[in-house]
């Protein structure tokens, strides 16, 4: 059932999702391969990167009543070690750059974790 709804929202996303997409797709991101609209648990979440176990996450206007929801799956994600990183779709338009500098980031610092715990 998630993977057909995985299916749909690809099908069908956002003007800021397919922005962002873009920018990610085809390890066009320091190599780092996406995948979006990806079944997780019972959740699907916008784009994921399993290499660097980084979940990116886009909120338009209807998340800010869903904050409790929000919080809940970040957990969730965080307690099978992924690192959530929301941004707002406004973010998207108005500092799309800002937006994946601080994914790279992130997905480098997960990954130094990793090599530190490996050796």
């Amino acid at each position: 059932m998630a993977l057909k709804n995985a299916r749909q929202l690809r099908g069908n996303m956002t003007e800021a999702e397919q922005r962002l997409w873009s920018a990610l797709r085809r390890r066009q991101l320091d190599g780092l391969r996406f995948r979006r609209q990806v079944p997780l648990g019972r959740f699907i979440v916008d784009f994921a990167c399993y290499e660097a176990r980084v979940v990116v996450e886009l909120d338009g206007g209807q998340h800010a009543e869903s904050e409790a929801e929000d919080a809940m799956r970040t957990r969730w994600l965080e307690d099978r070690g992924f690192r959530v990183l929301r941004f707002w779709n406004d973010e998207v338009f108005g500092n799309l750059e800002g937006l994946l500098e601080a994914i790279r980031a992130a997905a480098a610092a997960r990954r130094e974790a990793s090599d530190v715990q490996r050796n």
